[in-house]
């Protein structure tokens, strides 16, 4: 078995074979340097891997082995070698592949051997949004927890007070969302010119939410020479030209599956109308005692409308978005993964954001309006090597959708026509393309209330405020809601279209949309 580092010219010489075990072993499709080995290939075509084998130190595989990891998987056996080795890492991989430890592990036992202990900012980790930003430094705190090296995580939505105040003494590893960064950069508290290790994680999602000038300000603010990886799920042509502005010489991973949705997941649609949702859902939560689950909405106000429904029906829930408080969505996760809390209701803010292993359902109880979504959002369930279950709803409405998701997916949905609610008007006509007519009109109300915000709110930050996920004062929206003056809003909002940015990207840290055009696009979208 070789070890996952640089392969010797011996080893070189019979790669070939060794390619050819890779591929009757299933690692076939991923593109690995033949310098960098996958550490479980053998000759007999038995696939073994240790944490020990990746070159990780007493204090790491102590924590490692607190954490009950056994086996490293393919993201982490492939990419920590070379970064250990100095290397810049391009790296395709999902939500839920282990990547976070991929490049904490790497950072840790770098740091772990340096003498220099001054507490200026060494590695900065970038993430999309608040919740995975946290659990990242979380995962900091598990595989440090033997080693004297110092992190904390920043991002909008809080008080800065406390962050602040952290940060005057000094931390080795920050975690970091864009807006809070550039924010407190700006004001003096933040000097990122010692960096020696720059992750920007979830690329593709962070050029989704409008974060890519974000970036390129971080980037310039940084020392030329450090050591890069770039996470993204997808890889498409402006994610390949933000790696090449950053990366240097990188070996390339793609860890991404073959198939679009995972094998562990038994996926069903079910036909109903919008009317009978809940109904159907409630039914199947108490007929399965479904105790671990995620319910994902279109919109924000769909979400908490629904957890007053559940509520009503005997069903305990709760919602997890963009405008609901950090301190709510905290608490919201934390009673989510510790079981006091059965169901989450979330929009796709938590898609990609929300890692608790025990989810055993996700219900798309309003069919996603992006395909993409789709995978992300059932890619909550099945984790760990578990099973998990995948239930979808689709309304007349929402058949155009429903192609588009199996476009992607290149699979046809399990069908379900025999459940009470059944509604026959709703599958998809033969021939239909994704993106029906009918889901625009269906659309309207939730269109027209997402485009009325703006004209609401008295000032941008406002705005900020409830389209982005920052804190939100209710009963001044609602007193707004229901003026009819919309002259004198529309007043106010330009008399404030200047306000201070770095207020505005305090409250912007959960979602941004790149251009009035995709915010049209993706009105019914919830980041």
């Amino acid at each position: 078995m070789f070890s996952g580092k640089i392969l010797s010219p011996q080893q070189r010489v019979i790669w070939p074979f060794i390619t050819s075990e890779l591929i009757a072993g299933g690692l076939g499709h991923a593109n690995v340097s033949p310098l960098y080995l996958p550490s479980k290939v053998t000759f007999s075509g038995v696939f073994m891997s240790t944490f020990q084998s990746l070159g990780l130190s007493a204090n790491i595989l102590k924590a490692i082995e607190a954490e009950g990891y056994k086996t490293p998987t393919p993201i982490q056996e492939q990419a920590i070698p070379p970064l250990l080795d100095g290397r810049d890492v391009l790296a395709v991989a999902q939500t839920g592949t282990g990547k976070t430890a991929a490049f904490s592990l790497p950072v840790l036992e770098i740091m772990n051997k340096r003498t220099d202990h001054n507490k200026s900012i060494k590695a900065l980790i970038l993430s999309p949004t608040r919740e995975l930003a946290a659990q990242i430094d979380q995962r900091f705190s598990a595989y440090s927890k033997h080693m004297d090296i110092s992190h904390m995580v920043i991002f909008g939505g809080v008080k800065q007070g406390a962050q602040v105040s952290k940060l005057s003494r000094g931390v080795d590893i920050l975690v970091a969302t864009p807006g809070r960064l550039l924010d407190l950069i700006g004001q003096g508290h933040i000097d990122i010119t010692k960096v020696e290790f720059f992750v920007l994680d979830e690329a593709d999602r962070m050029l989704d939410m409008g974060f890519i000038r974000d970036i390129r300000k971080v980037i310039l603010l940084l020392p030329k020479k450090r050591q890069n990886l770039l996470f993204s799920a997808t890889m498409p042509k402006t994610i390949a030209e933000l790696a090449d502005s950053i990366l240097k010489n990188p070996i390339t991973i793609d860890v991404s599956p073959k198939q679009k949705t995972v094998k562990r997941i038994t996926q069903k649609i079910m036909f109903v109308r919008k009317a009978d949702k809940r109904r159907l859902l409630v039914k199947i939560i108490k007929a399965e005692k479904v105790q671990c689950a995620i319910v994902f909405t279109r919109t924000k106000h769909g979400a908490n409308r629904l957890v007053k429904q559940l509520a009503q029906s005997g069903v305990e829930a709760s919602a997890i978005h963009g405008n609901k408080s950090q301190g709510a969505r905290t608490k919201a996760l934390a009673g989510f993964k510790n079981g006091e809390i059965p169901i989450l209701v979330a929009t796709d803010l938590a898609s990609r954001g929300i890692d608790v292993d025990d989810v055993t359902h996700v219900f798309n109880y309003d069919l996603p309006n992006e395909p993409e979504s789709y995978v992300h959002r059932i890619g909550r369930t099945a984790r760990a090597g578990k099973d998990g279950i995948a239930y979808a709803f689709c309304d007349e409405s929402e058949s155009g959708y429903l192609v588009g998701i199996e476009q992607l997916t290149g699979t046809t949905i399990p069908r379900d026509l025999t459940q009470e609610f059944h509604y026959a008007n709703a599958i998809p006509k033969p021939g239909q393309k994704a993106g029906n007519i009918k889901e625009a009109k269906s659309s309207k109300p939730n269109n027209r209330n997402e485009k009325n915000t703006p004209k609401k709110a008295s000032s941008n930050n406002n705005n900020s405020n409830r389209r982005q996920g920052g804190p939100t004062n209710s009963n001044q929206s609602q007193g707004r809601v229901n003026r009819s003056n919309n002259n004198s809003n529309n007043n106010r909002s330009n008399q404030n279209s200047n306000n201070n940015s770095s207020q505005r990207r305090n409250n912007s840290d959960q979602s941004r949309s790149p251009s009035r055009r995709d915010r049209a696009q993706n009105q019914q979208r919830d980041d």
